[in-house]
């Protein structure tokens, strides 16, 4: 990892107190997260955070306390999540399909002092959208989906966009709210290439948005970026620009590994884990098995283990974790570890609630309130 981070920044005074494997939350590691993306980001105003990766309400009250007052969910859930637990500006960057566009008619009603909005790109859906919130008396914004090149949802800028942006605007029931650009694709590890290629995109759809504007439409609000990108569009000066980075809140070893421009970030939510079994001289079996750690990165590369860095993952099922060391006789049955996950977002949303550490004591649990699908709508 370009972030170094030892087992005794996870100090637990009395580790005997936590079932393995357990998600574990460092309450000041993920207030000095906050911290540094209200650095990046330069005010609370061009900050609209993704909870999908940490899905806690405490989390997003943490942001809120801090002047965040905009934020950005994935599912219902989420934005459930994030109105109980006070948030009045909720983007849902997803389109809604099916039984979701009546939800967003109960999500309305439930919650009429939040300022609701969603995605759009397609015609059908957008009408569809239109016809059932204008029918149950409500209004709700709707961004145009941007593809800036990841082809996985969205419409690139020209003709059909500007169609469809112009649908928008004027669909009963709907505000055109302005742009949403997601570029996860962008993860070039040199930051001058990053920067080059998403400035390249941002001037396509900053050209875009103008001539919207000069058609009269109004597009008040540009959602830029995921945590890789972040920094890049932090560093334009556009009014209009919303910064939505998610997983640098927790941080992982993933993007500790793939960024290094992402340093100042520090892993702040881990697995607390503890050995099972020593099947051979050079081998430790952990209990952090694929129901407590996310297994979508490749095998062997799921986690980083600050007390055995060198360590070499060999085999990973439901309930296990191998690892291969020539340090093996130093781990005994019952020892405890820290496992920093590769891809903290899917770790997260494993486990029914995080114990959560502050000055190396177990001080809280908070639940993972939206790992669910379905809360309150």
């Amino acid at each position: 990892m370009t972030t170094t981070v030892t087992q005794d920044q996870y100090a637990i005074d009395q580790p005997e107190a936590i079932l393995s494997p357990a998600l574990v939350v460092f309450r000041e590691l993920v207030e000095h997260n906050i911290q540094v993306m209200l650095d990046i980001a330069g005010s609370t105003e061009r900050l609209r955070p993704h909870c999908k990766t940490h899905k806690m309400p405490a989390v997003a009250r943490m942001q809120l306390e801090q002047g965040i007052t905009k934020h950005k969910c994935a599912t219902f859930a989420e934005a459930d999540m994030l109105a109980d637990a006070g948030a009045k500006d909720i983007f849902l960057g997803y389109n809604l399909v099916g039984p979701n566009i009546e939800r967003a008619v109960a999500f309305a009603a439930r919650y009429p002092d939040v300022s609701f909005s969603v995605t759009g790109d397609d015609a059908s859906a957008i009408k569809s959208l239109g016809e059932v919130i204008s029918a149950a008396g409500h209004t709700i914004g709707v961004l145009l989906d941007i593809d800036p090149g990841r082809q996985r949802t969205g419409v690139p800028v020209g003709r059909e966009a500007r169609e469809l942006y112009a649908l928008i605007d004027r669909t009963a029931g709907l505000r055109a709210e302005g742009l949403h650009l997601y570029d996860g694709h962008q993860r070039q590890q040199d930051f001058g290439e990053r920067t080059a290629a998403v400035n390249a995109e941002w001037q396509k759809v900053a050209a875009f948005r103008d001539e919207l504007v000069e058609a009269g439409h109004p597009v008040p609000r540009i959602v830029c970026g995921g945590t890789p990108t972040f920094p890049v569009y932090a560093a334009i000066y556009d009014p209009a620009i919303e910064l939505s980075p998610g997983t640098c809140v927790f941080h992982d070893s993933g993007y500790g590994n793939a960024f290094p421009d992402m340093d100042r970030f520090i892993p702040a939510a881990v697995v607390f884990t503890r050995v099972i079994s020593r099947p051979t001289p050079n081998r430790v079996t952990f209990d952090v098995g694929t129901k407590a750690i996310a297994s979508d990165p490749p095998m062997g590369k799921r986690a980083f283990f600050p007390a055995i860095p060198n360590g070499e993952q060999v085999i990973h099922n439901e309930e296990h974790l191998v690892i291969e060391t020539p340090d093996a006789d130093r781990w005994s049955p019952g020892d405890t570890a820290i496992a920093i996950p590769s891809h903290v977002c899917p770790t997260v949303a494993l486990h029914d609630q995080a114990v959560v550490i502050s000055d190396d004591k177990v001080v809280d649990h908070w639940p993972v309130t939206a790992r669910t699908r379905c809360i309150n709508v």
